[in-house]
């Protein structure tokens, strides 16, 4: 009496990891899109938070007016907020200010004073196409503009 030997051909399992391929890149861009819109409301929520830090700033410094820089309005010890050290928002946020920093959920920032808006600031991907696809812009106005593919400036649309 032959014995019948159990499991699968090679053709079966071919026909399997194909499925499992075909899955997979359908699955891959629809992530990779999910994390690009992750990254772009982070870049957002960043922006209105320095926003925020920066009114708050002004009102309690009135003397000093806008934070000279956004590590001012951060601060590594929050006993008692200075307006070198404000400590409005984290250091994270306030380090991620050049590509070469590891940046904000794949977004780095550009801050400077400006003498007509009080401040402007920008927000880049770190890599675009990877981490985000639009630029954004925002100023003393704390109106968020957005621009897709190029940088953002106060003509750009504004989120709504």
């Amino acid at each position: 009496m032959a014995l019948k030997q159990k499991g699968f051909s090679l053709i079966e399992l071919l026909i399997v990891v194909a499925i499992i391929l075909v899955i997979a890149s359908i699955a891959i861009p629809n992530l990779l899109r999910s994390r690009i819109a992750a990254n772009e409301a982070s870049a957002v929520g960043s922006l209105r938070t320095i926003n925020t830090a920066e009114i708050t700033y002004v009102t309690t410094y009135p003397s000093v007016g806008y934070s000279p820089d956004m590590n001012s309005l951060a601060g590594s010890s929050c006993t008692a907020p200075t307006s070198a050290a404000a400590c409005l928002i984290d250091t994270t946020l306030a380090a991620a200010i050049s590509s070469t920093s590891s940046g904000k959920s794949g977004y780095y920032f550009t801050y400077a004073i400006d003498a007509n808006m009080g401040y402007t600031l920008t927000g880049a991907p770190h890599h675009v196409n990877s981490t985000g696809t639009k630029y954004f812009y925002t100023d003393g106005t704390a109106v968020i503009h957005y621009n897709n593919g190029s940088a953002a400036t106060s003509a750009s649309a504004a989120i709504q």
